[in-house]
């Protein structure tokens, strides 16, 4: 919710606030931060505290490094695991030039723009992410193995699930911060689990999943383990996905709007191509999809897993399509905003979508695949797709696809 300065210095006096942790990602969704005393809040707050924008990779060159953050209100969380006398929390930040104007490589005000375009043109959107990630040993010096923490598999219980415990006070450590959590267990692969976060508006659904890593990274290590949200960890185990739950409806509506249902998935199956680069941004990425229900062609149906996109057996607000491709090294504020502006574009031109196939594809003959549009099969293919496409270009500013391309 929104604070005023005064009520955020209130709340900092009331709840013996130390220290105040500014965040903010780069353009590929790292999350960094400054932490500074709770006495400089109020200035941070009216003017913004300064960093050196040149040793952000992404972010530019020492001729112009001055840039500001100021803190989003609306984003103020206590970190639970600080301790209770001397509390550190953390907001969110804007990131600004010195002379107050937006700086056009903050992914986080790209998505701003995006759910205010949404609004405008009429629309509610709610998004929710499901993020898969492995917990592995750590050595004596404290270092990652590639040793799972189990050998368990798909919604194991304990003693063969040995992440339960870890889950558990994940779960109860997000909620302390005011993300509500729906479900977690056990996943496919030894040793990967699964916590699924309540939907909100896509800024905040993108906030709660950068939210979501630090936390999970956090108690894993505070367990002695390590937490990896790499796409592919174990060679031959399932990958790990980010599966992005989007429910479109006018504003006033309640649950996806069946009218817009449709030409929804078509906007996102149309320029999918060129979005993937953004989607899955590594190499390893390339190695998860077409494997363990991992998509590879671009499909849809109801239900079916074996699909790109899906829509789930619900109704009401929980009613949905689930973009099954993406994975957890994306970042999440410029992957919403691409799924919802590619969207978008499909409800403006009336677009319709292909027929659903209503087929498992990975046991399909390869007569019928190979009719098939699929995604780019590498990071090289999905990166120069994306630098052609017009629809990119016109979203995303020029240096974010140059700083991308140059990670190759």
């Amino acid at each position: 919710m929104h604070r005023t300065m005064s009520e955020v210095l209130d709340f900092v006096r009331e709840n013996d606030v130390k220290f105040v942790r500014l965040a903010f990602c780069d353009v590929f969704g790292v999350q960094k931060n400054i932490s500074i005393m709770a006495s400089e809040l109020e200035r941070a707050l009216e003017t913004g505290i300064s960093f050196d924008a040149s040793a952000i990779e992404g972010f530019g060159s020492a001729e112009k490094s001055d840039l500001f953050l100021f803190p989003d209100t609306s984003t103020l969380s206590i970190l639970p695991w600080r301790p209770a006398h001397g509390r550190v929390i953390r907001f969110f930040c804007d990131i600004r030039y010195p002379d107050g104007s937006a700086f056009e490589l903050d992914c986080r005000n790209l998505l701003k723009k995006t759910a205010a375009k949404v609004k405008k043109e009429g629309y509610s959107c709610r998004v929710g992410s499901e993020c898969e990630f492995y917990l592995f040993k750590t050595g004596e010096k404290g270092e990652p193995t590639n040793e799972p923490l189990d050998s368990g598999s798909y919604m194991d219980t304990a003693p063969i699930d040995k992440g339960e415990n870890v889950r558990r006070e994940i779960c109860l450590t997000l909620e302390e911060m005011g993300i509500s959590v729906e479900s977690s267990h056990h996943e496919q692969g030894p040793g990967q689990n699964e916590i699924d976060i309540k939907y909100s508006d896509p800024l905040s659904s993108a906030d709660n999943v950068i939210t979501y890593k630090f936390v999970v990274r956090t108690i894993a290590e505070r367990n002695g383990l390590h937490a990896s949200f790499h796409p592919k960890p174990l060679k031959n185990c399932a990958g790990s996905g980010m599966h992005i739950n989007m429910s479109l409806s006018k504003i006033g509506g309640s649950g996806m709007d069946k009218e817009l249902e449709g030409s929804f998935v078509a906007g996102i199956l149309e320029h999918i191509e060129e979005i993937t680069a953004f989607l899955n941004p590594t190499h390893e990425s390339y190695e998860r999809l077409g494997v363990f229900k991992a998509p590879k062609y671009i499909t849809w149906s109801p239900e079916n897993r074996s699909q790109l996109v899906r829509i789930p057996a619900a109704e009401g607000e929980y009613s949905r399509i689930e973009v099954r491709s993406p994975d957890c090294m994306a970042n999440p504020y410029i992957a919403y905003t691409l799924l919802l502006e590619a969207g978008l574009d499909g409800i403006k031109r009336g677009l319709t979508p292909p027929e659903p196939l209503q087929i498992n594809l990975y046991t399909a003959p390869e007569s019928l695949l190979s009719e098939l549009r699929k995604l780019p099969d590498s990071l090289a293919e999905a990166m120069a797709l994306a630098e052609k496409s017009e629809f990119v270009r016109g979203i995303l500013n020029r240096r974010i696809i140059d700083a991308y391309k140059y990670r190759i």
